[in-house]
């Protein structure tokens, strides 16, 4: 392209590129490229001659060159695809027509803040630098998947809008970030896609909005976070979807809503993470599933997730904040898997490790009753006379309490009724409390018991002292010996 077919405005950027300096159309330092003024051919560059000029420009000796424009109307398909620049290129506040394909695209530094574009083509690109989408607004996809970005990528702010409901708007997958990913107060409508993208640091999208109902919000299947996941005061409607995602540091949810009606609204199966936060965020309205994960410290209060949970196989060292236990089973009541024995026992767990053993035991207590309504009439029916009896051995008092009481039952009825004895010569004083004793306690004999023969239903009486005894000295015997192993 000869240098006298350029207009006047390709003229000035054509000229400022050897020396890297900026050129400015914009009437002032506020003007929104978003708004509805004409913008007329006195501030309009057709997208071949950026082209050319990226590609075939003369070089000034000394001199550093870039393209650095603000507030250009930008005519055509700026097609670089495979290209390989060594120019940075900074093309702000600008409105394309459409939609830039730069797939497999080589840059040293790519800057579109604030421009207005029907979509954007990156996909297998590398930046060697940042990447910055600071403000933008797209009509269309952003494709990313598979860029590789060895700085930092920005979309504070950025708006996207799926101009096809088959497609996601915002498409990340398989990228890797050397940085930072920085997106906070992003707006999403449709799907964002973040499968298996690497963030060598942190992934911030902290007040983002991700607008997907019915559907998948936002998924990032295998996402590898080497720091903390940011995502505080984010609104979804659609699913999140993390599944098998690694998070090194913190992903944190706190004061979040997230909306899924009648589906998963957050799944965070198979991940490992290192704390996963909810603190003040609004009820989820939708299932929680985080199956089979491993998280170190899990943070929510029990009214932050009043629906379905899915939580076999999860494991985490610390729940917090601290809540008494009563407050925290019904969320395990709640499993859409019904009994889950597992989740009981990590539970029972996390109590035990802050030295709430009353916490502990009422956890198991409740595991105990949700597997009684598991097993047959017969088995329910055992399950419930050892509730009513000794709490499944996790109320040793309680049994004590039956013991005394039998005692005192029995020592009246042998004390009205006393049985005869085996040998009249040989036996001692009988004694009605000593003889109660010796049948209700196993292996202590105060000599009463084989001394003294009750007829007709008093010596059924004592077989069920006997047997009673057995069962309810035991569980105290065990209740005792578990306080005293925890000491």
């Amino acid at each position: 392209m000869e240098i006298d077919d350029l207009t006047p405005a390709e003229t000035s950027v054509w000229r400022a590129f050897a020396y890297g300096h900026p050129v400015d159309f914009r009437t002032g330092p506020d003007e929104d490229a978003t708004g509805e003024d004409t913008w007329g051919p006195e501030r309009t560059l057709r997208a071949s001659v950026l082209k050319t000029l990226l590609v075939a420009a003369p070089q000034r000796e000394g001199e550093i060159a870039a393209l650095k424009v603000r507030g250009a109307r930008i005519t055509g398909t700026l097609r670089l695809t495979h290209g390989v620049l060594d120019h940075p290129v900074s093309l702000t506040h600008c409105r394309f027509d459409e939609t830039p394909e730069l797939y497999a695209v080589r840059l040293r530094q790519l800057n579109l803040r604030g421009s207005v574009l029907p979509g954007l083509n990156l996909g297998g690109s590398r930046i060697d630098g940042v990447l910055r989408l600071t403000d933008c607004h797209l009509n269309g996809p952003l494709r990313l998947g598979g860029a590789q970005i060895t700085a930092a990528l920005f979309m504070e702010r950025a708006r996207l809008v799926a101009s096809d409901s088959t497609q996601a708007a915002l498409q990340l997958t398989q990228a890797v970030i050397g940085d930072d990913l920085w997106a906070p107060e992003l707006s999403v409508r449709g799907e964002t896609r973040l499968n298996g993208t690497s963030v060598s640091g942190t992934l911030n999208i902290e007040g983002a909005r991700f607008d997907h109902p019915g559907a998948t919000a936002l998924s990032a299947l295998t996402l590898d976070a080497s720091a903390d996941v940011n995502a505080r005061q984010v609104r979804t409607r659609g699913q999140v979807d993390l599944r098998g995602a690694r998070i090194a540091g913190r992903l944190d949810l706190s004061h979040s809503r997230l909306r899924h009606p009648g589906g998963v609204a957050l799944r965070a199966s198979s991940c490992v993470i290192g704390e996963l936060w909810l603190s003040g965020a609004e009820p989820v309205r939708g299932t929680l599933h985080l199956r089979r994960s491993r998280i170190d410290v899990l943070s929510f209060a029990p009214e932050v997730v009043p629906g379905e949970v899915l939580l076999n196989e999860l494991t985490f060292t610390a729940l917090t904040p601290h809540e008494p236990a009563e407050r925290r089973l019904p969320l395990l009541e709640r499993d859409g898997e019904g009994y889950v024995p597992y989740a009981y026992e990590q539970l029972t767990a996390a109590y035990r490790r802050i030295g709430d053993d009353r916490g502990a035991r009422a956890v198991q207590l409740a595991g105990q009753r949700r597997l009684r309504a598991t097993l047959p009439w017969y088995g329910r029916l055992w399950g419930h006379l050892q509730d009513i009896t000794v709490g499944y051995g996790f109320r040793p008092l309680r049994a004590a309490a039956w013991l005394v009481s039998l005692l005192a039952a029995g020592s009246l009825v042998y004390a009205l009724h006393p049985p005869r004895p085996l040998k009249a010569s040989e036996s001692p004083h009988f004694d009605a409390v000593f003889y109660t004793l010796d049948l209700l306690l196993p292996v202590i004999s105060f000599g009463q018991e084989g001394a003294f023969a009750p007829d007709g239903w008093y010596q059924a009486l004592s077989y069920a002292l006997i047997i009673t005894g057995w069962v309810l000295a035991t569980t105290v015997v065990t209740g005792v010996t578990r306080s005293v192993s925890r000491q």
